[in-house]
């Protein structure tokens, strides 16, 4: 694992970062790189998309709902190009439906010969409680862990072709996580001993936070799968940012927050620094990332899960990976 720097950035400063240093200003060409960035069609997602696309790259949205991946498309293409040939497509993907993802993932690969970064930003945040995917998993487990991890299935063979000729630790995947030192339960997920499986929290944020360590845990493993053949896997917090995710919070929390909140496009900032950032290199596989991109240090308890059990660790991280294998295999 990646070690951390002497003074990590303090939970005050994930709240209140400094400016960004990666920003469509001082970003360098990325003519001819392919990215893929799930649940691009608003927020985050969209902001990245047109700051990539401006910069030259070929860049690949998904979304849910067909209509708005055709809105996003019309609004990235009118962003003003670097690079002469870059294109932008889009296709449809849900997450939250494992049945479908494998369909999704071959339409993307049967137009693209390399991948040079995968976003996995698509996510859901405190939906109406008990709400379930189409194979009743819980909704936000499902669509920020399980999904992703599919996804990442298919995707993988690519992303290790791309880094096998692209420049080091050019190749990257991208997890979105969250400021995981707040709101989350010791050891980062709640877990079943009986069931060997997550359990799911009646505290709405504590549950959403458990899927947002997922994608920690999902980030570190996959450094450890992919790192030997050249992929550099990072988990990022994306800072507090006004975006489609606060939907289902109360209307006054909504309020409150918006007095706070930062527009998106500087969670776009923290997703581009971990994606094209030449500070990202392969010696920080695994790492975490916060506002508006710099490496950050995860909480003692959710550090130690991502240690083995003969590393002197708990293990976690590794028990949360074989879970998900387990309950996305049938759909591999």
């Amino acid at each position: 694992m990646p070690s951390c720097p002497s003074k990590p950035p303090s939970t005050f400063s994930q709240v209140f970062p400094p400016a960004p240093s990666l920003t469509e200003k001082n970003l360098y060409s990325l003519a001819g790189k392919v990215v893929l960035i799930t649940g691009a069609t608003s927020g985050i997602g969209l902001e990245l998309a047109n700051i990539v696309y401006g910069a030259g790259a070929n860049v690949h949205i998904t979304g849910r709902d067909s209509v708005k991946i055709e809105e996003a498309l019309k609004t990235i293409r009118g962003i003003r190009n670097t690079e002469k040939g870059a294109t932008v497509k889009g296709w449809t993907l849900d997450l939250a439906d494992l049945s479908s993802i494998k369909g999704s993932a071959e339409k993307f690969l049967e137009g693209v010969e390399r991948l040079d970064v995968l976003v996995h930003n698509a996510g859901v945040m405190k939906p109406p409680k008990g709400s379930k995917t189409k194979h009743n998993h819980d909704l936000e487990m499902g669509t920020n862990c399980l999904g992703p991890y599919l996804l990442n299935h298919f995707l993988s063979p690519l992303l290790l072709k791309t880094a096998s000729f692209a420049p080091e630790s050019s190749v990257r995947i991208v997890w979105l996580s969250s400021m995981v030192a707040v709101a989350t339960v010791k050891n980062g997920i709640h877990w079943d001993e009986e069931k060997d499986a997550p359990k799911m929290l009646n505290n709405v944020m504590e549950n959403y936070m458990q899927s947002k360590v997922g994608n920690t845990f999902l980030a570190a493993e996959m450094a450890r799968e992919l790192g030997p053949g050249g992929v550099v896997c990072v988990s990022v917090h994306p800072g507090f940012l006004s975006t489609e995710l606060n939907r289902h919070a109360p209307g006054l929390q909504q309020k409150i927050m918006g007095a706070l909140l930062k527009p998106a496009i500087f969670g776009a900032y923290t997703e581009l620094w971990a994606a094209f950032s030449p500070e990202v290199k392969k010696e920080r596989n695994g790492a975490f990332i916060v506002p508006w991109g710099r490496f950050g240090k995860l909480p003692d308890d959710i550090e130690k899960g991502l240690k083995t059990e003969e590393e002197g660790g708990s293990g976690l991280a590794r028990r949360f990976t074989a879970w998900c294998e387990r309950e996305t295999r049938v759909y591999m």
